[in-house]
């Protein structure tokens, strides 16, 4: 709050000295045009320099405190300069490149290297381990082409766009929403001349984006005059795109299908043979790691915003009247960076807060949501994300799905501002029921009760001859939404037909209001006698975004450091043992075929150890080849310099311990699955002087 209300004070302070140096400017012109005398006329310069002085200086202010805004401190310049710093590194060492480049590449698609691949496969190792073991979750593996059918139920087909604008000449498209996010940016960050209700009101835009219409955005486009970035040509207005790209299975073409937009559907449909499998138990979670797709309109930042790209999720099915985690206490005195709601309403910032306070205040709505919260939280962490540039944000009440109980995101800092990462949602029972509704297949759970209870029952009958009167060929969607209503709202709707004798109803399928009337339907509570509750699942979902941790992960892992002689900067990037790409490297001090025998049996242990590595026999300096590992982020070199011991050198301490050969395996074998520490290792072991190693 202090940094708003500082920028707001500081951009009125520059509008009031900008007026006061209008003032003197005419005071000067009036004081030449006039002949004043030489001495009065230098004063009256004198005074409008002091001023342009005082408005510089708070101009800077400005600049410092929007840059603080905008993340650690550091000016746009600075981030745009890291963040190629960052992007070459890895694009030169082949971490990923764009894909098919030979043939000037194709936006939005990129191919993972050698490194990169091993990065990846680090994190989804990890990720299962982390999830799918910890918690005994069932893996599944469905296919990217989905059936047309499966993906309406969903409500993809219809509901799954973004707006999109059109230069007028070229027929270049551009996301509405990211060049009207892109203009206020940029207005908020370089133009000191706004005023403090002008910034307010651009704030509040970005602050409500996603829920903006067709309309609305169109309107806010011609108001600002928001022209196409790249021939500043008038733009259309905007309209929806579907982002999934189409496809027909089979060689009719009578069958549309999709790549799929995300992987969660194919848990979903499976639900009934899981629960079967999982001996018809709730609660449990499957888990799904594959490709999605999206036909984004018009991509950008990289890995960040991609159309093809690797995506992890967890459906995590609950009973809806239990949604309490036997495991939650394990995760409950964590504390982190939390962004509720009605902080961001407010204009506060995110601050942390202990998890078990965030549920049991009722900012985060259940234990199994803040449980996976809490997961999350411990997972990204241990991957080498800095937490303090992650923080958990809750969805605002105009970004939920209206079937959404809660959702929280959790974002990730990198020079691109906070990026969404990993979304944890509690999506109640929307999905099963949809699908449920759509294939006629109940996808329910049951509760045997010890002894029959008496329960009070809902009991919906439709008058078929009335709706078939009142609705011919719609008579059976109608039937169906009105036979799948709630309680809350049948029991309004039977208050609303005994007042007014009719009233305006909702049907999805059709996509408007009917009048049903009293006639139509009987709406009544019967008690009846139950041996079993049958009810439809929540569902909580983590879903990860593997590119933009991965990306994130590239950002917070990097920096540079001179080179032993002065003369460089050097790159490093400090990945943890756990998902580096190569875990150690063996370099013979010098060419000496005793040494490269000693190196080649030392790779021969690691490799029966399972330790990935790279042995290096070249005669290249060792202080070159340590540069070139650390640039790949390799944590540990074991040099050899004598055939019974070798060192083995840290990559960011630089530290160096003697090891025996015929331990170096293991020792570099523990450190790397997390067993002991390097501090452990600098215990156990003589430290070695460096310094002619690193020459």
């Amino acid at each position: 709050m202090a940094a708003v209300a500082d920028e707001d004070s500081l951009r009125r302070a520059l509008a009031q000295k900008q007026s006061s140096i209008d003032v003197q400017g005419g005071a000067v012109r009036q004081l030449k045009s006039s002949g004043a005398a030489k001495l009065d006329i230098e004063a009256a310069v004198q005074s409008l320099n002091a001023l342009k002085l005082e408005k510089a200086s708070i101009e800077s202010q400005l600049q410092a405190a929007l840059a603080g805004a905008a993340g650690g401190g550091s000016s746009s310049a600075s981030r745009d300069a890291f963040r190629q710093a960052v992007v070459n590194t890895l694009e030169r060492r082949l971490f990923y490149i764009p894909s098919f480049k030979i043939y000037r590449g194709v936006a939005g698609l990129y191919d993972y290297g050698p490194p990169g691949c091993s990065v990846k496969s680090n994190v989804l190792a990890f990720w299962r381990q982390h999830f799918v073991l910890e918690e005994n979750m069932l893996e599944v593996d469905c296919p990217c082409v989905t059936p047309e059918v499966v993906l309406k139920a969903s409500g993809h087909v219809e509901k799954f766009t973004d707006l999109m604008v059109k230069d007028e000449k070229t027929g270049t498209c551009y996301r509405a929403d990211h060049l009207l996010k892109d203009f206020c940016k940029e207005k908020l960050e370089k133009d000191f001349s706004l005023s403090a209700e002008k910034a307010a009101e651009l704030k509040h835009i970005l602050a409500v984006l996603d829920d903006l219409s067709a309309e609305q955005l169109g309107a806010k486009i011609k108001e600002y005059g928001i022209t196409a970035p790249d021939t500043k040509n008038p733009l259309s207005d905007p309209y929806p795109f579907n982002l999934m790209f189409q496809t027909s299975i089979g060689p009719s073409g009578v069958s549309p299908g999709y790549m799929r937009p995300e992987t969660a559907q194919g848990i979903f449909v499976n639900f009934r043979d899981l629960y079967y499998y999982n001996g018809n138990k709730l609660p449990f979670a499957a888990a799904q790691i594959g490709q999605a797709f999206r036909n984004e309109i018009s991509p950008r930042q990289g890995l960040l915003r991609v159309r093809e790209f690797t995506l992890a999720e967890i459906e995590h099915f609950v009973d809806p009247q239990d949604k309490s985690h036997p495991k939650f206490s394990d995760v409950a005195k964590l504390e982190f960076l939390m962004f509720p709601r009605d902080d961001q309403v407010s204009g506060q910032c995110a601050k942390k807060l202990q998890l078990g306070e965030a549920v049991s205040l009722g900012i985060v709505n259940n234990e199994t949501l803040g449980y996976f919260i809490g997961r999350v939280y411990l997972f990204l962490t241990r991957l080498g994300i800095d937490k303090d540039r992650l923080r958990f944000r809750q969805h605002l009440a105009n970004e939920m799905a209206h079937y959404a109980a809660d959702c929280w995101d959790a974002e990730i800092e990198s020079s691109y501002g906070w990026i969404e990462c990993v979304g944890i949602a509690d999506r109640s029972a929307y999905d099963l029921r949809a699908h449920s509704e759509k294939s006629s297949v109940a996808l329910v759970a049951q509760e045997k009760f010890s002894e029959p209870r008496e329960v009070e029952k809902l009991v919906i009958t439709s008058i078929k001859k009335e709706l078939g009167l009142a609705f011919k060929g719609n008579q059976k969607m109608v039937t169906e939404a009105l036979e799948a209503m709630e309680e809350k709202v049948a029991m309004e709707m039977k208050a609303d037909l005994e007042s007014k004798g009719e009233v305006e109803f909702h049907v999805c399928t059709i996509g408007k209001n009917v009048t049903i009337k009293k006639n139509m339907v009987s709406i009544s509570k019967e008690i009846k006698k139950e041996h079993q509750r049958v009810f439809t699942p929540s569902v909580i979902e983590p879903s990860f975004g593997i590119g933009r941790i991965i990306y994130c992960l590239y950002e917070h892992s990097f920096y540079t450091r001179p080179s032993k002689a002065g003369d460089e900067q050097l790159n490093v990037f400090s990945f943890p043992p756990l998902v580096a790409p190569i875990k150690c490297t063996v370099f013979p001090l010098v060419q000496n075929k005793k040494y490269e025998e000693v190196a080649k049996l030392i790779s021969k242990s690691l490799t029966a150890a399972g330790i990935s590595h790279k042995i290096d026999i070249t005669g290249t300096s060792i202080g070159k080849r340590y540069a070139r590992t650390d640039e790949l982020g390799v944590p540990f070199a074991i040099t050899v310099d004598s055939t019974s011991s070798v060192t083995v050198r840290e990559r960011d301490s630089k530290d160096q311990v003697r090891v025996d050969v015929e331990k170096v395996a293991s020792v570099v074998r523990e450190v790397t699955d997390g067993l002991s520490s390097w501090a452990d290792v600098l215990k156990m072991y003589p430290l070695h002087s460096s310094e002619t190693a690193e020459e």
